[in-house]
């Protein structure tokens, strides 16, 4: 009797068809929550698993995530203030009395100033990215979703701004107003929309004819809830790898306008307002203009890899190369002949 108890206890709480499913002993199979529970990667992670695979790509993010560290932990790096002048420390060389990349002619610490100006160009330029993709993905969502006189409407007035030269618009603009940066955002962000809008308007033609879409009608969802619900969401990765290529062109065009003497004004500095400075004094010590240089080049060069690296992981025809490691590694755990 104690033996029949004995095994009504151990076999009450398992299921004979969860624990010997086609035909197994129970002893040989053992039903964990890892093996029922497995699923397969969603588009993010696959998106990520293809995208650390560019080595271009993880250079690029790792040195535009040094930079914006840095700009962060600017008043913690550096004991200098920006825009201190010490004339009896003009032109010192780097390394000299604690300067790290020495003073330019004001006395004034560069390495401090390349600091503080990561803070106004990553900011511009991501404020910029920003703006400009919520612009041209709004007038593009209701361009390509709605059609007819609402498209032609919104499609001349794109062809309308592409018309306008953009360089002597926002020399205008900054001209008129003033070169504060909430102003040099907003003139930027409106001279660069034209391209996002194009992009998701040709997008919206191709999705709004998806089954998905007709069956949300059939159930009653409105045309905004549509466009921002399953339209937009479909759509996203495009605009994401176009907003990274903007952030490099927007920081171009900061540096840019500051160069010419409508940017950033002093006390505040930026790369494009220590280039400005650096011109004059270039027989001097030509060092000056080499670090904001070096910095534009190399923010603008990472995101541009980053950007690349995002299309090719959205693009299904790129194959996701493996090294020869990762290829001894499968054989040797897959293959029978282990060679």
């Amino acid at each position: 009797m104690s033996d029949m108890k004995a095994e009504t206890s151990a076999g009450a709480g398992t299921d004979p068809l969860v624990a010997a499913p086609f035909g197994l002993p129970p002893e040989s199979y053992d039903p964990s929550p890892a093996i029922l529970s497995q699923r397969p990667p969603g588009p993010w992670r696959m998106l990520w698993s293809k995208f650390s695979r560019n080595p271009y790509a993880m250079t690029g993010l790792v040195v535009l995530t040094f930079f914006v560290v840095m700009a962060l932990l600017a008043p913690f790096i550096s004991k200098y203030e920006p825009s201190r002048i010490d004339m009896m420390f003009a032109n010192l060389k780097p390394g000299t009395d604690g300067h790290l990349l020495g003073t330019d002619e004001l006395g004034r610490d560069i390495f401090t100033r390349l600091l503080y100006s990561a803070r106004i160009s990553l900011l511009i330029g991501f404020s910029v990215a920003f703006a400009s993709v919520f612009i041209g993905s709004i007038v593009g969502a209701v361009s390509g979703y709605f059609g007819g006189w609402v498209d032609t409407i919104f499609m001349r007035l794109v062809d309308v701004m592409n018309s306008v030269p953009t360089l002597f618009l926002n020399i205008l603009v900054l001209a008129i107003f003033s070169s504060e940066i909430k102003y040099m955002i907003m003139i930027l962000a409106f001279t660069s929309w034209m391209s996002i809008a194009r992009l998701v308007r040709g997008n919206f033609l191709q999705l709004r004819e998806m089954q998905y879409v007709e069956a949300a009608r059939a159930i009653g969802v409105s045309n905004w809830g549509i466009i921002f619900r399953h339209l937009l969401r479909n759509g996203s990765f495009p605009i994401i790898v176009n907003a990274t290529l903007m952030v490099g062109s927007a920081i171009l065009s900061e540096s840019a306008l500051s160069f010419l003497g409508l940017g950033i004004q002093a006390p505040a500095t930026s790369w494009g307002v220590m280039l400005s400075n650096a011109q004059e004094f270039m027989l001097v010590d030509k060092l000056q203009a080499l670090y904001p240089g070096l910095c534009i080049l190399l923010v603008v060069l990472a995101v541009n890899f980053i950007g690349d690296g995002i299309r090719d992981a959205l693009d299904p025809r790129q194959s996701m190369s493996k090294t020869r490691r990762r290829l001894k590694l499968w054989r040797k755990n897959y293959s029978k002949s282990g060679n």
